[in-house]
């Protein structure tokens, strides 16, 4: 699971506990502290927890940095950091700060949870769908704004994307990455969802499957539409199937909810999302909060089969814009269109 759960001696309830940590991976170290409590809060929100008791900070230093690098960079890692788990409602206490020969950020996330706080992902059933809640292709994105200053990586994909969509495509993965799950969190209860799991380094096939295992019931997950940041799909054909995106296998980085809800549930929960209004991390306004909610996705079926997980052949391709761009999909309709018909086996 993506929390360990652990029942506490007294009063029927349980300690919920996660930790995770990574590699920098964008350039700028605020959004890299809100990306990295981001993704830690994520297992838990997977869950359908939405309150943080207590985190703490994992923090390396590289020894490779100069003591004003240090000076500049760490903190606003730290701020970055600090600031996402206020607007998840909850503060860091504490951490651990190590010298390293690489810069490794990260934390622990604990909460003590009554039974109906809490969704285990175990109950899927023949008829559900699935529904995701970011879009992927962030290694893509990121690493194609690398390439930037690489010649020989950018002339491979310079025929399919411009100099300045690089550069937009990195700044929507970054405010993606930064953007807590906690509002998918809360739906999930208002409507039912059977089980969840968050969309990380094992790309959107490896968690799917991983999830499909832990069922109780006999059930296979099928996979139809893929939404994916605008021209990261393009980027990955140019590159010789770079990174398997389009099979599934391409990592994300605090990447959404792959959530299994009643099908009835599921173009609600969609559209609740939608209307959900929130701050840069993804936390409700208080006061009606600012910029618009999140999309998502209904992008495939639960049906009868041995708990396993596949994309189709050729699945449909959602050209996710940057933000204020036209919406665009290739080989479909609408984002939230009905999925197709439960094919039993």
């Amino acid at each position: 699971m993506d929390s360990c759960v652990i029942p506490l001696r007294h009063g029927g309830l349980s300690l919920v506990q996660t930790t995770d940590f990574f590699y920098p991976l964008v350039e700028d170290p605020y959004m890299m502290g809100r990306i990295a409590c981001a993704n830690v809060l994520s297992d838990l929100y997977a869950m359908g927890i939405t309150e943080c008791d207590n985190m703490l900070m994992l923090l390396s230093v590289s020894q490779k940095m100069n003591e004003k690098e240090r000076e500049q960079v760490m903190p606003l890692m730290m701020k970055g950091f600090r600031d996402a788990a206020e607007e998840g409602g909850t503060s860091v206490t504490g951490g651990q700060t190590v010298i390293n020969p690489w810069i490794i950020v990260g934390g622990v996330a604990s909460v003590v949870c009554q039974p109906n706080d809490f969704i285990m992902p175990d109950s899927a059933v023949p008829g559900d769908v699935l529904v995701l809640t970011k879009p992927l292709g962030t290694q893509v994105a990121v690493n194609a704004h690398q390439w930037l200053d690489i010649p020989e990586k950018w002339n491979k994909i310079k025929l399919v994307i411009s100099k300045e969509e690089v550069e937009q495509a990195y700044q929507e993965a970054m405010l993606n990455m930064a953007t807590l799950n906690r509002t998918a969190a809360a739906l999930m209860h208002k409507f039912n969802a059977h089980a969840a799991t968050d969309i990380t380094g094992f790309g959107i096939i490896g968690h799917a499957r991983n999830l499909a295992q832990q069922q109780r019931n006999d059930v296979a997950f099928v996979i139809h539409n893929l939404p994916i940041i605008s021209k990261m799909a393009a980027i990955s054909k140019a590159g010789g199937n770079l990174f398997g995106l389009l099979q599934g296998t391409s990592s994300e980085t605090s990447g959404g909810l792959l959530i299994c809800l009643p099908r009835e549930q599921a173009a609600r929960f969609c559209a609740e999302m939608k209307s959900s209004r929130m701050g840069l991390s993804g936390a409700v306004g208080q006061d009606g909060g600012v910029g618009d909610g999140q999309q998502a996705w209904i992008i495939g079926i639960v049906e009868k089969g041995n708990r396993c997980a596949r994309i189709i052949d050729k699945p449909r391709i959602i050209e996710v814009p940057y933000r204020g761009s036209v919406v665009s999909v290739q080989e479909g309709s609408n984002n939230n269109a009905s999925p197709p018909e439960v094919q039993q086996t």
